[in-house]
Order: structure tokens, then sequence, then C-alpha cells
């Protein structure tokens, strides 16, 4: 028997419900089955379970279901999952720095002594002990201990209270009624304040609350979205903390875009738990995605429901992507987004704030990927030590396309989150699109403080590809050519790369190795394409002037790719398309880490342009490789 389990999911398994237990109507062994990650291997769930349930030192009457199995950076996670080489990371469920469910659980007085067959490098026995009343992780086989970061106050008074679930119950009661306010601070309270910590001050529901690092304050939510993996838990918490079933769920969003088209029984129960229950509550379009309609965090801002100055906590990592509209978006647990639906509102805590000014001109065939590879690479091991960065386009070059990229992967980048203040980029994408602009904009005080300022000059980027097994690990495209490293997959598309522009970006590429007699890919290797939402699919198949009459889709498919449905699927090691052992891949995905795109494979990370030039000369290369001499009238965006 062959099982992969997530090492740090393991450790608080002990928050769910017994298995096979029923809470509002959701099947907990269900639950139970997908917390832990199985669904990598040749092992049932149910026969899974029965190998681990029971294992569990229960000192008090009942399990509570109270965190999201990804919500566990109170560990140094990435050094964490290189130590044990974890085969299936936790990370494909929900928020990197969402510390909140882990922060709140409350679980009094239970003791936790897991001993499960762990498959890692060795195959060794592999054992965790979590000590809930003091959050600290033990590694009992290799004798390691990992101490949890401090609560603020609030923190360890929701913990003291019962938890996220008990402060629910409470708070809950209290918002029956009322209407959140959000009021934007004055000039002279916004000129010592960033962007990010404006929109805070204005959504906060205690309007005397102290916006500043370290603070835990509830804000006002714009919009608390979540995908199918995440909304099973989030609607859990929420129907606990309202009792009524009755009662529908305030600014909640769903789209089903991870565990879609993978064919299995499993994966279909987990999408009708959402689907249940967005049709209970009469939840649709916009609101509800169906599967193929789009990918979380391109689709809700393509449809108009992220605008800029407001604050959207979402059930998934790279909800930083609304960053890039001008927006707050963080990546929250499971519970946290649950809390959110009861009461319109989150406990979030503010972060220390740094600045990135982006000056020189962009280069050839560099884009928001390259810009952000760099980044991360500059940073190294810290990242951005979980702040909230502040981008600065001076010369407003970068169109929204590329600030979605970049903003989208400060989850890589381990921050808070990611902001391009509102500015004529911002609001001309909004103009162009109808889409209305309900806040005042916001920009930076005169007199904000940065724990961090640094900036990037653009004209040193270069086309970049980053090595397994991390974003950061990114080096010249150039340079990488002359290792001539050749590849099983080459993939364009996921929640980061997924776009129109991105897509044409790839088809400008091949159109313009045509006239230099390259026509297809080569043999031994797929290309294959995800876009973002649907809506980019049925455009990608009108012609478009700049392909001199042609669509993307007939570029693509003339070269030999193959266009998908929408999802994020190989992204996270989901579906046919996802790698096997000894596979390796380019893609213009947000991770590589180990096993992230499919057990044993090794996935790196490019430019739509450079996976599309990479597809053509059948080993990983910038376009200047196939003789094309850059144009920014026949290849600029």
């Amino acid at each position: 028997m062959r099982a992969y389990v997530t090492s740090f999911t393991l450790a608080v398994s002990c928050s769910l419900l017994p298995v096979g237990a029923h809470a509002g109507g959701i099947d907990t062994e269900h639950l139970f089955a997908f917390m832990i990650g199985t669904d990598v291997g040749d092992v049932g769930e149910r026969e899974f379970q029965s190998q681990t349930t029971g294992r569990f030192t229960k000192s008090t009457g009942t399990y509570r279901a109270l965190t999201s199995a990804a919500e566990l950076e109170y560990v140094p996670i990435k050094n964490f999952r290189t130590e044990f080489g974890v085969v299936a990371s936790s990370y494909n469920i929900g928020g990197v720095a969402g510390l909140d469910d882990l922060r709140q659980t409350g679980l009094q007085g239970v003791s936790v002594d897991l001993r499960y067959r762990f498959l890692n490098r060795d195959a060794a026995p592999f054992g965790l002990t979590f000590d809930v009343e003091t959050r600290a992780l033990r590694n009992v086989t290799r004798g390691k201990s990992y101490e949890p970061k401090p609560l603020t106050a609030k923190e360890e008074e929701i913990r003291a209270g019962g938890g996220i679930i008990a402060m629910g119950r409470r708070e809950y009661a209290a918002t029956r009624g009322r209407s959140p306010e959000v009021v934007f601070p004055g000039p002279l309270e916004a000129r010592r304040m960033t962007a990010t910590e404006q929109i805070l001050w204005a959504h906060r529901v205690d309007k005397k609350a102290d916006v500043r690092p370290g603070a835990t304050i509830q804000a006002y939510a714009d919009l608390l979205p979540a995908s199918d993996g995440t909304a099973p838990f989030s609607i859990h918490t929420f129907q606990q903390i309202v009792a009524d079933p009755a009662v529908p769920p305030r600014l909640a969003a769903v789209a089903n875009d991870h565990f879609v088209f993978t064919g299995k029984a499993a994966d279909e129960k987990q999408t009708s738990i959402s689907r249940e229950f967005a049709q209970k509550h009469g939840i649709r379009a916009p609101h509800y995605a169906p599967p193929g309609t789009g990918i979380f965090h391109f689709y809700f801002p393509e449809q108009g429901l992220i605008a800029p100055g407001g604050f959207y906590p979402g059930a998934d990592s790279h909800s930083r992507a609304y960053g890039a509209y001008g927006a707050v978006g963080i990546g929250v647990g499971s519970t946290t987004l649950g809390f959110g639906w009861a009461t319109g509102y989150i406990y979030v805590t503010v972060a220390k704030q740094r600045r990135v000014l982006f000056t020189g001109a962009l280069q050839p065939w560099v884009s928001g990927k390259d810009i952000v590879l760099r980044l991360l690479q500059g940073w190294g091991v810290k990242q951005s030590q979980g702040m909230s960065v502040e981008f600065v386009d001076a010369d407003q070059q970068l169109p929204i396309p590329y600030r979605n990229t970049i903003a989208n992967m400060m989850a890589e980048g381990e921050a808070l989150n990611g902001i391009f203040a509102q500015d004529d980029v911002t609001e001309a994408w909004y103009r162009a699109r109808g889409f209305p602009l309900p806040y005042p904009r916001v920009t930076a005080g005169e007199d904000a403080r940065y724990e961090l300022d640094e900036a990037l000059d653009l004209s040193n980027v270069a086309p970049m590809i980053a090595k397994p097994f991390s974003p950061g690990n990114a080096f010249p495209a150039e340079e990488v050519a002359t290792e001539r490293i050749t590849f099983q997959k080459a993939m364009i598309g996921s929640c980061t790369n997924g776009g129109y522009d991105d897509l044409l970006a790839a088809a400008l590429v091949i159109r313009g190795a045509r006239g230099v007699g390259i026509d297809r890919i080569g043999k031994g290797y797929e290309f294959i394409v995800f876009p973002g939402s649907g809506t980019v699919k049925r455009l990608i198949e009108q012609p478009d002037p700049r392909l001199g009459g042609d669509s993307i889709a007939e570029v693509l498919r003339r070269s030999g790719a193959e266009i998908r449905e929408s999802w994020c699927g190989p992204c996270f090691g989901q579906g046919p398309d996802s790698l096997s052992k000894g596979e390796r891949a380019i893609t213009s995905f947000n991770r590589n880490w180990q096993n992230r795109m499919g057990v044993g494979g090794e996935g790196y990370l490019a430019s739509p342009a450079v996976v599309a030039s990479s597809a053509l000369a059948g080993y990983m290369a910038p376009p200047s490789k196939l003789g094309l001499r850059w144009d920014p009238e026949a290849y600029g965006i």
C-alpha cells in the first residue's frame, strides 16, 4: 500500500470532528481524507482512513473543526518541507501566510501523538507531536522541534475565549442588522500611512482601532471568495457559527477551479459541497463560477467583483493577486473565511510595510513574470519577511497583466500582501470595461513609514527561468539555455499567467518563429495551454490584428499546442497533465516546490513568451535563441 501525506497537515488533523460524523450537513469522513491530503497514490480514501483513525489521544469530549490544513506557517515551512521530503504540499489548499486559523484554534487540553507511515526520500517511519496548549511541533523521528510564532494580544484573547467558532457565535449575534461602514482617512491621517494601511484603516469595524504593525484588528471585507477546495471548511465553520441553516452567508463567492476535470468521484463529491451550498442560498454568477468558468483570482476581477481600495480576504494564498487592482488581497484559512461569511469581517494582523520602486525601462521579452522572479531571487531566503509590499511603477509602464503576476506571486514571496496603488493604469483598465470605482483613489502618504525601502531597475532585468525547487532559484534564461535542459511538457496558464495578453505574448513568439522557419514543436514532449477563464478561452478563438488576422488559438494549435479547460490542474499536481515521477516541465505557473506539479516531477517557471520559445526550441530558452529580434511593434503587448 502506498500513501502520501503532508507532515504538517497531520500535525493538526486532531481538530476535525470524528471521522464519519455529520456536521452541518457536511460529511466529515470526506473532509478528513481531504484535509490530510491523500489522493496522491494508489490508496483509496476510506482505506487510508481505516489506517489512520483512532490514533489521536483525546482528552476532551469532541474534536472541533477549527483549522484549515494550509494555514501552518507557524513553523519555517520551507525548511520543514525540504527536511522531510514531503510529497504532497498542503499549500494546495489555502493561504500560505494566514496564521489566524492555527493561532485561534482554541483547542483545550487536547494531546496529539501521531505515528504515521510517511513515505519520504528514505521511506522511513515518520512521527509528529503537536502540543495544542503551547502550539509547539516536534518531529520525534528526527528529534527536532519547531517553536510557534508568538500571538498578538487579540489572537491570544480569541484562543483563550474558545477559538474562532466560539468567538464567531458571540460576534455574529452582535452583527445582525448592522451594515458595514467604510470610511477612508482624510489628508492628515492618510499622510502617514501606506496604501495598505489606509485601506485597512477605512475598513476597520472599530473606528478607534489603531492601524499599526502588529495590531490585530477587525476589518470589513468587500468580498470573501473561496475555491471548491477551501469552501467546504468555510461552509462548516459558517454553519457552526450561525446555527440556523436558512441564514445565507455574507459576501460569499466560490470558484470551482481546483478539483474539477479529474474524473474522480471523490473530487466530484468535494465540488458538490459548495455547489449545493450555493444553490441553497441563491449564490449565482458571477459570485458562483461552475467548472470551466474561470480560475479564482483571475475570474473575480474579470467579472468586476474586485475594486481599487477594497479589502479581499480569500481562502487561497494567491488572493494576493487583487493587489494588482489597487486593492488589499490576502490569503486566509477556510475557518477565517467562514467566520467572515457569518459576520462580514475578519480579524487581520497588520504587517510591517516595505516598498519596491520599479525604475528604468523594460527590456526585450521581459514581462511581469521575469520581474517577480528577479525580485524573489534578490530577496533570498528571508523573502519579504511577512511584510506588506507596496509596488511603485514609477513610469507606469507595467500593464495590469504584469501587475497581476507580481502581486499574485507575493504568496511565494511570503508577504501578507502586495499592492500597486491605484493610478492611471488602474483606472484605464476599469474604464475600458465599464466597471465602477466605488472608493476614492488611495495612494501612499508622503510620510508613510517603510521598514524596508528598495528599488529595482527594470533595465537590468532579463527574461528569467526559475529552477527547482523554489521560485527564487531564478537565473537569466540566456544562461539557462546554455545547459540545453529538455522537458516532457511545456505548459502556459494558471491564475498567474492565464490572461488574454499572456497567451497573446506566447502566440506572437510562435508567429515570429514562423518567419525564421520554425513552425511546430518537436517530438517527445507536449505543449499545453490553460486559459485563465472561460471568457479568455472564448476570446482567443477570435481574430487578432496583431497576429495578422489569425486567432491566438489558431496560432497555438498550429504549433502543436493543445488548449484545455480553465482550471488549476497541473499547477498543483492534479489531473492527467500533472507530472509523473521523472518528468520535467517548463511552465508559466507560480510554484515549483518539490512535488508541487506532481509526485516526483520537476517544475521550472518562466513567462509565457519563454515557455513558448522553449516549446519551439525543444529545450529551455528565451525567444532570442530562436533567432528572433525584438521589435516592440511586433511583440509588445
